[in-house]
C-alpha cells in the first residue's frame, strides 16, 4: 500500500458527507452541504389550508421558516417523536436561477453521518411522480440508502403556499 492511500488518523476517508435519517424501516440520505443546522424539534406554528405533512412555521435567526414533516409527506404518518427525531434546516433551491430559501424538515433518527463517494450512488430504477424528491440508491453497511434531493421536495403550488404563507407571517 503506497503512503498515500493508507489511511491515518484524524484523515478524512474520501467522498462526500451525508446525514442519514429513517422514513419507516428505510434509511435516506441528505447532503450536509445543502444543511443549515440540525436541532431538536421544536413548537411550530400551523398553517391552515396546508397539506397535512406541512407541520407548520417557526423562527430561525429572525425569520419565519415553513416546515415539513417527511414521514407524513412520504408515508402517510407523522414522524415519531423520540429523542433523535430533529428538526434539519436546509437550503432549498429548486432552481438555480431562484434564490436559495431555508425550509424546515423534521426527520426521524438523524443523529449519523455517511462519507460516500457521489458516484457510488445508482440510478434506483424506480420513477415515482409523486416522489421526485427519490434519488438515486447506494448499498451501505446499513442497507440500501436513498438520497433524498431537497430542491425537489415541494411542487410550485405547495412552494408557493409555503414561501407566500412564510413571508406573511411577522415574527
Amino acid at each position: 500500500m503506497s503512503e498515500t492511500s493508507r489511511s491515518t488518523p484524524g484523515r478524512r476517508s474520501p467522498g462526500q458527507l451525508f446525514l442519514l435519517f429513517s422514513m419507516g424501516t428505510d434509511r435516506y440520505a441528505l447532503d450536509v452541504r445543502e444543511v443549515i443546522e440540525v436541532m431538536p424539534l421544536r413548537r411550530l406554528k400551523h398553517i391552515p389550508a396546508a397539506p397535512d405533512w406541512v407541520a407548520g412555521l417557526f423562527a430561525f435567526r429572525g425569520k419565519p421558516v415553513p416546515v415539513l414533516d417527511l414521514c407524513a409527506q412520504a408515508l402517510g404518518r407523522a414522524a415519531t417523536v423520540r429523542t433523535s427525531t430533529r428538526l434539519v434546516v436546509v437550503n432549498y433551491q429548486p432552481q438555480a436561477s431562484e434564490p436559495a430559501r431555508w425550509l424546515g424538515l423534521i426527520l426521524e433518527q438523524a443523529s449519523d453521518t455517511l462519507r460516500s463517494p457521489v458516484e457510488a450512488f445508482a440510478d434506483a430504477g424506480v420513477s415515482v411522480p409523486n416522489a421526485r424528491y427519490l434519488g438515486p440508491v447506494l448499498k451501505a453497511e446499513q442497507g440500501l440508502v436513498q438520497w433524498v434531493r431537497v430542491a425537489d421536495l415541494l411542487d410550485v403550488t405547495v412552494r408557493e403556499l409555503l414561501f407566500t404563507a412564510a413571508a406573511e407571517v411577522s415574527v
